[in-house]
């Protein structure tokens, strides 16, 4: 909002979050209020960190700003920014078995916790019964924070905490509105309950959204306790509420946390996940993000510190098909889930292209019409036609609400060039179809040389067992890494699109205002449905592995994962139908039955992380910031490269002379037999290089460590300046039984 519309307290203010090497509480408390400048009233602080992070939140003019930063002990400070929030076949999907395997192990994740920052939370949903579940950990130092629409009885031994963080959110956007959302932890979006069931969801049977997708819903983990912290409101999810939550759930004695919000990339020690997550790794607990929704474009990835599980997103073998037939009787498959009364067999509307159908003295803003913002359509030119809208700019449900207010019968939604052939179903309020561009563009073609276009559309409900599957959603963010190259992002993929889990009974399925439908569960799509994913199955391993550090965990997930899908082929990425590369998928599809027994992992802590930051020219200021203490660089500074990662990520710069070769040293503890010999084997392209030393790796006992380079040489490429070629391959240790799979990304560049 502009100042005009702040409240006068706000008035040439900023908010910022600060970090100070003395505790929080002895910085607010004493040297904060030892003069006049740096006084900050009670009103306008709004957080404490002493858990994550040493430091504090405040609404601050810019003179205490200036006056902060000269304090004995200030570390750094930074600007409050927000974020933005980023469902059931997928436990059968994922190869999970209730008789063997990592279900059994782990016993459903029994006693693991797992907090979920989001929305909030919809208690009375049947996926958080406490049904038959055993008393909560004596871990649990949480609560059960009430708020309107919340009473602690909310809370019960399934859904063991809730609490809000809202000073941040106020303090930028002014009052919450109480007449549209809780201020508690009750959740009126939606999301936070979706992701929460699906991370942890109990048992649901019958479960369904309007006739679609029905059959038992579960999470992936359905006996872990869950703990929501609301961080996200109507305008946005901000920097000093999530660092709160970080601060908060770790104290609680949470043992995964589950963030489905992103933002805008920026160095680890800016970014308050990056900040929130490094403390909570230090604790032992697991944090996975969502990747991000820019995709397909490439460096669109998001939350990629290497302390973070960056998840994207995979389609399963489910659609839910809508066919649309045209009036020379070509046909289109699309996606829709539409659950109204249809168009009748053989009946043919007529068909209308929106931009040519715009409000306006000839159609001026064709533009607007083709997008179907509100307002923009003339109904004398929609009353009683099928509409044909492309993607873009407003949501895809709200066109069709758009489409209907004009009058219209029905829309095809079509994807952009950048949408490619991903498609994502809605539950249209009117009867609708999403298709691809090469289809949008036919029937746009259609409409053009037809005199009188008509068409049809037949929705054909849930059908499984759809091939290939699994593919990388269109949507999904991509990498390389914009920050640190060296280090390959995602991590992982999970299954993203069209996912059944629990709903608010505050909002419809589509979410619009005008739909006064109510749903137990609703089918949703993005990597924010991914990440619950692996947030979830993090806790499976946990419970079956309470040993393992957060490095082991995500190392078991990444180096198990598949690389193919269901017709035997690599994975192929929805946007182009070409097969995709690690770029999109990272290590692949999470396959937990091998994750509970992957071999090898390669483990990672806190003195590696810094040593980390320290190939990044961190200073001793800029390391207090992400580390919360006096971590100082050693002499000898280890590459980037050669952090313990379970993928590689070789970069060359062509403009640097001599040969272009790199090496990755890795070691890797031994998790599975105790006698053991592993063999390595490298898969390249032709002209590149590669060589494993030594190449086999003989075990003797269990936690045993060994270690190995990777090198790597390449020839250089023809590449324009300014741009990047990248070819991938793949390294596979093998001791007959298991596969410990890591991709290779080798990227030669031209500068300017």
């Amino acid at each position: 909002m502009d100042n005009s519309q702040m409240p006068d307290s706000f008035q040439h203010h900023q908010h910022w979050y600060a970090s100070l090497v003395a505790s929080a509480k002895d910085a607010t408390t004493d040297s904060i209020s030892s003069s006049s400048a740096t006084t900050i009233s009670d009103d306008l602080l709004l957080h404490v960190y002493d858990t994550v992070l040493h430091g504090f939140s405040a609404v601050l003019t810019p003179t205490q700003a200036e006056a902060i930063q000269r304090l004995p002990g200030f570390v750094a400070m930074a600007q409050d920014t927000k974020k933005e929030l980023h469902t059931t076949h997928s436990p059968g999907f994922l190869h999970l078995n209730s008789s063997y395997g990592l279900w059994p192990k782990s016993k459903y994740g029994d006693d693991v916790i797992i907090g979920v920052f989001d929305t909030g939370v919809w208690p009375e949903s049947a996926s958080f019964s406490d049904h038959r579940m055993s008393a909560i950990p004596s871990k649990w130092k949480g609560i059960c924070q009430t708020g309107p629409g919340f009473e602690s009885t909310a809370c019960n031994k399934k859904l063991i905490g809730a609490r809000y963080f809202f000073r941040g959110y106020e303090a930028m956007s002014g009052p919450i509105n109480g007449s549209t959302e809780f201020k508690s932890p009750r959740d009126s979006d939606g999301h936070g309950t979706h992701t929460a069931s699906t991370a942890g969801g109990r048992y649901v049977y019958r479960a369904d959204m309007l006739g679609f997708a029905s059959g038992t819903a579960e999470g992936m983990a359905p006996k872990a306790r869950i703990a929501v912290y609301k961080v996200c409101w109507t305008s946005g999810c901000f920097d000093s509420d999530i660092l709160a939550a970080f601060d908060t759930a770790v104290a609680d004695g949470v043992d995964v946390i589950s963030l489905s919000v992103g933002g805008g990339v920026m160095p680890y020690r800016m970014d308050s996940i990056a900040l929130g997550a490094f403390g909570a790794m230090t604790r032992g607990v697991f944090v996975a993000t969502s990747g991000g929704n820019q995709g397909p474009g490439q460096l669109s990835v998001t939350n990629v510190a290497p302390w973070i599980a960056t998840i994207g997103a995979s389609t399963m073998d489910r659609a839910f098909p809508a066919t649309v037939k045209l009036g020379n009787g070509e046909s289109f498959q699309g996606v829709s889930l539409y659950s109204g009364k249809g168009f009748a067999a053989g009946e043919e509307i007529p068909l209308v292209y929106s931009a040519d159908a715009s409000v306006g003295k000839n159609g001026s803003d064709s533009y607007s019409a083709s997008l179907c913002l509100a307002g923009s359509l003339d109904p004398k030119l929609v009353r009683g036609k099928i509409v044909l809208c492309d993607r873009g700019n407003n949501a895809r449900v709200e066109k069709g609400g758009v489409v209907l207010a004009a009058g219209g019968r029905g829309m095809i939604l079509s994807n952009s060039p950048t949408d490619g052939e991903g498609l994502i179903a809605d539950s249209h309020l009117l009867p609708a179809t999403a298709v691809g561009n090469a289809a949008g563009s036919s029937i746009k073609n259609y409409i053009k040389s037809a005199k009188s276009p008509v068409a049809s559309i037949k929705f054909l409900g849930t059908v499984l067992g759809t091939s290939p599957a699994p593919v990388v959603a269109s949507f999904s963010s991509r990498g390389p890494n914009p920050e640190t190259p060296e280090i390959l992002k995602p991590d992982m993929i999970a299954p993203g699109v069209n996912i059944l889990a629990a709903w608010t009974g505050a909002a419809g399925p589509t979410g619009l205002a005008s739909d006064t439908r109510k749903v137990r569960f609703n089918i949703i799509s993005g990597t924010s449905m991914a990440c619950p994913h692996v947030s979830g199955l993090a806790a499976l391993l946990r419970g079956a592995h309470p040993d393992w550090s957060p490095a082991a965990i995500k190392s078991a997930l990444m180096t198990s994962a598949t690389l193919v899908d269901n017709t035997k082929n690599i994975m192929s990425d929805e946007a182009t139908g070409n097969v995709s590369t690690p770029f999109d998928f990272g290590s692949g599809l999470v396959n937990p039955e091998t994750a509970m027994d992957p071999g090898l992992v390669y483990d990672l802590g806190r003195e590696d992380y810094i040593e980390f930051l320290c190939s990044l020219n961190y200073s001793s200021k800029d390391l207090r910031m992400v580390t919360r203490s006096k971590a100082s660089c050693p002499t000898s500074v280890p590459k980037t490269s050669d952090l313990n990662y379970p993928s590689f990520s070789a970069v060359f710069d062509q403009s640097v002379k001599g040969p272009m070769k790199m090496s990755f040293k890795r070691t890797v503890t031994n998790v599975g037999s105790p006698k053991a010999e592993y063999v390595a084997s490298v898969l390249v392209p032709k002209g590149i290089e590669a060589s494993v030393v030594p190449k086999r790796l003989l075990f003797s006992e269990l936690n045993q460590k060994l270690s190995y380079t990777l090198t790597i040489s390449a020839p250089r490429a023809a590449v324009v300046p300014g741009d990047i070629e990248t070819v991938f391959g793949l390294l596979t240790w093998s001791d007959s039984q298991r596969m410990v799979r890591s991709p290779i990304a080798i990227s030669r560049q031209e500068p300017y």
